[in-house]
C-alpha cells in the first residue's frame, strides 16, 4: 500500500507540476501589466468600458497562482509530518489570499463573464464557495476539528484547481466538438469545477469507510 501511495504522490507532482508551469507562463504573459494579450484581448469591452475592471483582474490573475503553489506542500503527508509550522504558514496566507484577494476579485469577475448568465452564475458560485469553504477549514482548524479541516480544504483547492481544469476542457471540447465561442464559455462554466468537487467529494466518503 505504501508503495502504491509513492506511485500515486510522483504522478500527482507530476502532472500537477506540468499544469502549474503552463499556469506560470500564461500569467507572465500580463507582465508587465498587458492590456491586449491572451485573455484580455476578447474583454476590450470591460478594460475600455468598466475602470475597475483591469485592476481587479491583475488582483486575480497575479494572486490565484500562488494558490495553486498548496497543491505541493499541503496534503503531503510527510511534510506535514516534518514541517507542521511551514504547513501552518502557508495555509494561513492561501486562507488570506483566497478570502481577501483572488476570491472576491473571482466572484467581480464572473459578473463580467461570456456566456451571458449561465456561466455569469457558474463563476459567482465558484467564487463564493471556493471562499466559504476556506473559511470553514480555518474555523474548524482553530477548534482542532483536523479531520474536517482537511476535507474542507480539498474542496476549497478543488475550487482552485478549477483554473487548470477548466483549461484543460476548452481544449478538449474545442479539439472533439469545434462548439461555438460562447456555448464553449458556458459548458465549461460548470465543467472547470464541478467535476473536481465530485472527484473530492468521492474521495472524502471513500477515506470515511476506511
Amino acid at each position: 500500500m505504501k508503495k502504491q501511495s509513492g506511485y500515486f504522490t510522483f504522478a500527482w507532482l507530476l502532472f500537477f507540476s506540468f499544469f502549474f508551469v503552463l499556469m506560470a507562463q500564461l500569467t507572465l504573459r500580463y507582465l508587465p501589466f498587458s492590456q491586449t494579450v491572451a485573455f484580455l484581448q476578447i474583454k476590450q469591452t470591460e478594460v475600455n468600458g468598466v475602470a475597475s475592471y483591469l485592476p481587479i483582474f491583475y488582483v486575480h490573475v497575479y494572486t490565484a497562482i500562488f494558490c495553486l503553489l498548496a497543491g505541493f506542500t499541503q496534503f503531503n503527508h510527510k511534510l506535514l509530518a516534518k514541517y507542521k509550522k511551514l504547513h501552518r504558514a502557508i495555509g494561513y496566507l492561501y486562507v488570506l489570499v483566497v478570502v481577501f484577494l483572488a476570491g472576491p476579485s473571482g466572484v467581480y469577475m464572473g459578473w463580467y463573464a461570456n456566456g451571458g448568465w449561465t456561466a455569469r452564475i457558474s463563476f459567482i458560485l465558484l467564487g463564493l464557495l471556493w471562499i466559504f469553504f476556506t473559511l470553514k477549514a480555518l474555523g474548524y482548524i482553530k477548534q482542532g476539528n483536523i479531520k474536517k479541516h482537511r476535507q474542507l480544504m480539498l474542496r476549497s483547492f478543488a475550487l482552485a484547481f478549477s483554473a487548470i481544469t477548466l483549461r484543460l476542457w476548452k481544449v478538449i471540447l474545442v479539439y472533439l466538438f469545434h462548439p461555438a465561442p460562447m456555448d464553449v464559455y458556458q459548458i465549461i462554466a460548470w465543467l472547470g469545477w464541478i467535476p473536481n468537487l465530485l472527484i473530492v467529494e468521492y474521495l472524502i466518503r471513500k477515506d470515511r469507510k476506511n
